[in-house]
């Protein structure tokens, strides 16, 4: 494993809870009242924006790729806190709290993906941006499809399983994308 990548990962959190924190400061903990299945659609339309923008090459909104994967990030730590504690009526949390779960969340993600990439030998650096955009539709298609199921599955992994995956590959996107503009 490359050395860097803990570090990466590091960074590319921090710019993510950097916006997380912020916008609790704008908002407060307003999502709390989403249902879980809202906040899989808010991923998607990230997501789909992402691929929309790499399949045109333009885009007519200024505001790039780079904060789209941070929301996804955001939104998919907010969908597992939802799975812990369900959704509220109102908002319920403290600031504090609500940075605490975040934390909880992002390094379980990060836990995840140190055990992965040993045994996959880091072949997502080897992965187009394009290719982190699909796995994580399909992700949201699959997740959207145990929530119509009330959360059943067969065989399958749970939703939390793959809310850290869309965290994970989001996180590779932000990696690649400070990576490249380090290069120009």
């Amino acid at each position: 494993m490359s050395a860097n990548t803990s570090q990466q990962f590091e960074a590319a959190i921090d710019q993510c809870r950097a916006v997380y924190e912020n916008k609790l400061k704008d908002y407060g903990v307003s999502w709390r009242i989403l249902r879980t299945p809202s906040l899989t659609d808010q991923i998607y339309i990230k997501a789909n924006r992402i691929r929309s923008i790499q399949r045109k090459g333009e885009q007519k909104v200024d505001e790039g790729i780079k904060p789209e994967f941070i929301g996804i990030v955001n939104y998919a730590c907010m969908a597992l806190i939802q799975l812990e504690l369900g959704f509220a009526e109102e908002p319920d949390l403290s600031a504090q709290k609500a940075i605490e779960l975040f934390n909880k969340y992002i390094y379980q993600a990060r836990d995840l993906m140190l055990n992965k990439n040993h045994d996959y030998d880091e072949a997502w650096r080897k992965m187009r941006i394009s290719s982190y955009t699909d796995i994580i539709l399909m992700k949201l298609l699959r997740v959207k499809e145990i929530e119509n199921n009330q959360g059943r599955t067969l065989v399958s992994e749970g939703l939390d399983a793959n809310y850290f995956d869309i965290i994970n590959y989001s996180v590779f996107a932000l990696i690649k994308l400070d990576e490249e503009s380090d290069q120009d």
